[in-house]
């Protein structure tokens, strides 16, 4: 089966754990993790990601992450995004054949952040991305970090390249979507779990999850209902959720929160790297009351913060 149709679903933009001090990756915590979503039915995994603190990691790092992602989630029936996107074009497209060479069967590829280029720039470089090598390529549309948007019509420019075969929206514009859908095939996923049911009425197949970190069953219980045209139900999960969905992203910066969430449960040490800073005690305080209220129990005793 090809990735571009297992590009549906729930994908978990999956956290980089860090050892108490923040100074390595803790791969066998990562591990556990990436078996935790196998095991709650999701779609596929993407680490490096925004939520996976890519800008943080060196490129050894990096490697690292793709590497266990795709030697444990595989064989458990996962597909692995790998994040692979720069904002210099030469980088993006060495990290795409990196991804391919460790085995990942899509790279996620952000738009270039701070330079700001033109609507042409944008499609040049997704371009050179797509024709360094025959590994697919999910576009990665978030104004928010980088600065500028991915217009519609340079998406289906670039949906005409055989290996651009999905892109995750994460515009929070129901128009964007909804004229990406218009215009071309290109599998769209939400990049907003509060968006999700929205995403889904007008055409996108899946999300790029925060929450499932959380809750992975959950999430992908929600995108097979919206998949069957059981909006009544999916209502029903979507709003269960929905409170700590909008408190991961706006309490503090991800995944500041998710983080904090992750070591209540007791499935992260919550260690985020400068510049970010951990939740204060307030936030804190805040997630947990959100998480409790959402109905989640605790994978284990919360000892993963003493580790």
């Amino acid at each position: 089966m090809s990735i571009a149709t297992r590009l549906h679903g729930c994908f978990t933009a999956i956290v980089t754990p860090f050892t108490p001090d923040g100074r390595a990756v803790d791969l066998a915590r990562l591990e556990e993790n990436v078996r935790l979503q196998a095991a709650g039915g999701v779609q596929g995994i993407v680490p490096c990601g925004t939520t996976g603190e890519s800008p943080t990691l060196s490129e050894e790092e990096h490697a690292l992450v793709v590497e266990a992602a795709v030697r444990v989630g595989r064989p458990l029936g996962l597909a692995v995004v790998a994040g692979a996107g720069s904002n210099s074009t030469a980088h993006a497209v060495h990290l795409q054949k990196l991804a391919r060479q460790l085995g990942a069967d899509c790279g996620l590829q952000v738009t270039p952040y701070y330079n700001k280029p033109s609507q042409e720039g944008i499609y040049r470089h997704f371009m050179a991305v797509a024709d360094a090598c025959d590994l697919p390529v999910m576009l990665y549309n978030i104004p928010g970090r980088a600065g500028v948007a991915i217009a519609p019509e340079t998406v289906e420019r670039l949906a005409a390249h055989p290996n651009v075969v999905a892109i995750k929206e994460a515009t929070g514009s129901m128009d964007s979507a909804s004229e990406i859908r218009r215009r071309c095939g290109i599998a769209v996923l939400s990049g907003d779990d509060s968006l999700t049911p929205s995403f889904a009425a007008v055409g996108a197949v899946g999300v790029v999850s925060v929450v499932s970190n959380l809750v992975p069953a959950r999430v992908a219980e929600l995108c097979r209902l919206l998949a069957a045209n059981d909006f009544h139900a999916a209502l029903g999960v979507h709003m269960g959720l929905l409170p700590l969905s909008r408190g991961l992203l706006s309490l503090d910066v991800n995944p500041v929160p998710l983080k904090c969430a992750l070591a209540a449960l007791g499935l992260d040490g919550g260690v985020v790297r400068l510049p970010l800073a951990p939740a204060s005690p307030a936030v804190a305080a805040a997630i947990r009351e959100l998480v409790a209220a959402a109905g989640i129990a605790p994978a284990r005793p919360a000892v993963a913060a003493a580790r």
